[in-house]
């Protein structure tokens, strides 16, 4: 690419791992810190109801499975994750 000319090359998913681990990780940090600051009512609702993840991140492989073990919480990923959010936005107008 220094020369301006684009070029294929091949990533291995261990490769891939290993670049996504530190955002992976703040992601699982962020959503702690999240519940731990939650209202009591709303942690116990969390709890019970489980998260549903939305927009692009949902699409990451077993993103929801790291979730639930770092958490012990449920989490499903939601129908089109990429749109579910603006549509609902859309008819809560």
């Amino acid at each position: 690419l220094a020369e301006g000319v684009p070029r294929g090359f091949t990533l291995n998913s261990n490769e891939i791992l290993e670049a996504l681990q530190e955002p992976l990780t703040g992601i699982v940090s962020a959503v702690m810190v999240a519940l731990e600051q939650c209202p009591p009512e709303l942690a116990s609702d969390i709890s019970e109801r489980g998260m549903v993840l939305t927009g692009g991140g949902a699409l990451l492989r077993n993103l929801d499975r790291l979730l639930m073990e770092e958490t012990g919480i449920p989490v499903v990923v939601a129908e089109d994750p990429l749109t579910c959010v603006a549509r609902g936005g859309g008819k809560a107008l």
